[in-house]
């Protein structure tokens, strides 16, 4: 059997704030992936959430509790300089806390930009426990600071561009995605050097 989360948690996330919701309605609602258009993620979450706050106390606010679409911040260089952008983590899909049952998802299969429920023929598949706490914890992990994509990897033959050490060449040997440094060895003086150097002074062959 396949279980889904069921705590309320109350963490923020890009496009759809993730609300506390009562222990009692927690215990018997789980997380569902719903398929959308391709763009109409943060529509879609929108749209499930004005139904929620527009029914507020009535039956499908008890029902679907809430609506979230993951994200990540990531640091990409443009024109050199470095610019925070955010993106989904699963491109095409919303996460709709509920309690399943026909009228609930009568009601999500109807917001528009909806596809369908993720699972298995005709019938929603729940994810399971660790699924959605590793989704949630993704973005609660870039919550302080954000990842940066550094465009090398080990052992990887780059030359410095920038800097006291400009125009050596050396091989990768660590990469540190939360400084945006690289550990690199050079030859200096003859003998292999490891230096740790900003990834924006390297240029990769």
């Amino acid at each position: 059997m396949v279980h889904g989360l069921r705590s309320g948690l109350a963490h923020p996330l890009h496009h759809g704030e993730l609300r506390r919701v009562t222990t009692e309605t927690a215990a018997s609602s789980y997380w569902y992936a719903v398929q959308t258009y391709s763009g109409h993620e943060n529509k879609v979450q929108k749209l499930i959430q004005r139904r929620i706050d527009e029914d507020a106390g009535g039956t499908e606010a008890s029902e679907i509790l809430q609506a979230i679409v993951p994200t990540q911040e990531v640091v990409e260089i443009r024109n050199g300089k470095r610019v925070t952008v955010t993106r989904r983590l699963y491109p095409g899909y919303v996460l709709v806390q509920m309690v399943l049952n026909e009228r609930s998802q009568h009601t999500i299969n109807n917001i528009q930009g909806v596809i369908k429920f993720v699972g298995s023929g005709k019938a929603p598949q729940p994810l399971r426990e660790e699924e959605i706490n590793k989704i949630l914890g993704v973005k609660l992990e870039t919550e302080d600071e954000a990842k940066e994509e550094i465009p090398f990897h080990l052992g990887q033959v780059v030359e410095v561009i920038k800097g006291p050490f400009t125009d050596f060449s050396g091989t990768v040997q660590e990469v540190y995605p939360d400084k945006g440094k690289v550990k690199v060895e050079v030859s200096l003086f003859g003998r292999p050097t490891s230096v740790e150097l900003d990834y924006m002074d390297l240029k990769g062959y």
